[in-house]
């Protein structure tokens, strides 16, 4: 039987892990046909490239920022070494080009599972606050600004302390004015203006890996509360939780959006009331969603299922009490594995033949 050949970007597995490498062990954990697995790589020194079971040949990739064209050359030419039965991306940065590119990618035979651009830009920290006005969504007040001289009007919509978060990455909170300038200038020399000032609400927060079908239903969810944390932030042991009322919320944002593929939802429960409020949705797979798996929930498999058309019946509630903890490893790998990375472009593991 010939495999279902699935390639994967995201090998980076450091301490700010893509989400590249879990999403394909649960690919491989969930698959019940043969598959062969394309790993996309953005650097020659992510470790996953490397790594035993996990990528069947790996190829490197142009950065996102280069643009879609460039991004359609190289996916053409892995096609032809490779013929790609599913994409699945899992950075942020990757979604724009590829939308653009759902047309070539669909003559050239490769079929994905994406949320769309509507959706896209809705979810954007800039134009947040949309989902609350448009959606009805519960979300903290949040307002983008591209000038400083704004910051000092904050006080006649905002309570200190606040968060201000870059319009990819980073998030600070603030306790003044003062605060709220420095990190202001610091986020726009790194990822560019706006930069969004959003409600603090203090609470218990939540994240929640997702697969919404694309019309407002929810394929599956698991619902995590972090319990080790590293010095960005990022998960490194969590704990599948168990609350219905969390769930509904959850239900019912999907069905608003009717978002369409994965995405993680991190979500607080305010001290004040009680209520739940949407703080962010990432578009992909969070990199611990091999979580999903421990839980029961095998969510990256289904996204494949998705991508190939198939019929996929909405999940029950994951298992509570399930927990994950992070470890790091040493990475043994040749060098003339890496100087095939990075003179060819390509690696192929074990001396295997498509």
């Amino acid at each position: 039987m010939k495999p279902l050949t699935i390639a994967v970007t995201g090998l980076n597995a450091t301490d700010s892990p893509a989400p590249g490498v879990p999403v394909i062990r649960a690919i491989r954990a969930g698959a019940d046909t043969p598959v062969r697995i394309i790993g996309l790589a953005y650097d020659p020194l992510d470790p996953g490239n490397y790594m035993a079971d996990i990528a069947d040949r790996v190829f490197l990739m142009p950065y996102p920022s280069q643009g879609a064209e460039v991004m359609a050359e190289r996916l053409a030419y892995i096609h032809a070494q490779e013929p790609i039965d599913v994409l699945l991306p899992t950075l942020d940065s990757e979604l724009p080009p590829l939308l653009k590119l759902g047309g070539e990618l669909k003559r050239m035979g490769i079929k994905s599972f994406l949320p769309r651009e509507d959706d896209l830009k809705l979810r954007s920290k800039a134009k947040f606050y949309d989902l609350k006005t448009k959606l009805g969504i519960e979300v903290p007040k949040s307002l983008a600004i591209s000038d400083a001289s704004a910051i000092r009007k904050l006080d006649d919509d905002f309570k200190f302390p606040v968060m201000v978060k870059g319009q990819f990455y980073d998030a600070y909170i603030a306790y003044s004015p003062m605060e709220v300038e420095g990190h202001f200038q610091r986020i726009r020399a790194k990822w560019g203006l706006p930069v969004v000032i959003q409600e603090f609400i203090p609470g218990e927060e939540f994240d929640v890996v997702a697969l919404g079908d694309g019309e407002g239903g929810l394929v599956g969810a698991v619902p995590m509360r972090k319990m080790q944390l590293t010095d960005k932030g990022k998960a490194w042991g969590g704990i599948t939780i168990s609350d219905p009322a969390l769930s509904t919320f959850v239900a019912e944002a999907m069905a608003k959006l009717k978002w369409r593929g994965p995405c993680e939802m991190e979500v607080m429960k305010s001290q004040r009331d009680g209520a739940f409020y949407l703080l962010e949705i990432n578009p992909r797979f969070p990199a611990w969603v091999y979580l999903s798996v421990g839980a029961g929930r095998n969510l990256p498999w289904a996204a494949v299922r998705l991508a190939r058309g198939d019929k996929v019946e909405p999940m029950p509630p994951a298992d509570p009490g399930v927990m994950f903890l992070r470890y790091s490893f040493d990475q043994i790998c040749t060098l003339a594995d890496y100087e095939a990375l990075t003179t060819k472009g390509e690696l192929q593991r074990h001396g295997e033949q498509p």
